[in-house]
């Protein structure tokens, strides 16, 4: 069994379908974004159906602040919590620590940009000059267009969303 492997009980009727910890992390993240505001573990435990037990999600809102994909503020004797970036930049959190786990940075990185669709590969490299003139306190230079100004361009990140 994994981290959540046990049966969630349904209101103490059977038992509901298991759901892996990937799983439940990003239907708690869904139930945040679609909060009007900062919201409370019981808040988002509604919002599930109620199939979860309230440490159960008390647990994925906790590991998901150690992960740094959502925050928390004390509100009273509970904490609230608000989604710390977008579906894009929670992937791309993903992807960040799959990458510092592995050995090998170099191999993995040429593997993937190996296996790139042109598509991406252009964003990537149109994204990758962006940072680097971004760097040098400069705009991209003719020819250099934004990324973001590309239709399947993913909107630009805030300050706060790329923790800065």
């Amino acid at each position: 069994m994994g981290e959540f492997g046990g049966a969630f009980g349904a209101g103490g009727h059977g038992r509901a379908r298991r759901r892996g910890q990937g799983q439940l992390e990003a239907q708690v993240l869904a139930a945040l974004h679609r909060s009007p505001g900062p919201a409370t573990a019981a808040w988002v435990q509604e919002r599930l159906g109620g199939d979860l037990a309230y440490t159960t999600v008390m647990t994925i809102l906790s590991r998901l602040h150690d992960k740094k994909a959502v925050t928390r503020e004390r509100v009273g004797r509970a904490y609230v919590w608000t989604p710390a970036a977008d579906e894009a930049g929670l992937a791309a959190l993903r992807m960040r620590r799959v990458l510092d786990g592995e050995p090998d940075r170099d191999a993995v990185l040429t593997s993937f940009v190996s296996a790139l669709s042109a598509h991406d590969e252009q964003l990537l490299r149109s994204l990758l000059d962006r940072a680097t003139a971004e760097d040098a306190g400069q705009d991209p230079g003719p020819g250099q267009a934004h990324p973001a100004d590309h239709p399947c361009s993913p909107p630009r990140p805030s300050d706060e969303a790329r923790g800065g």
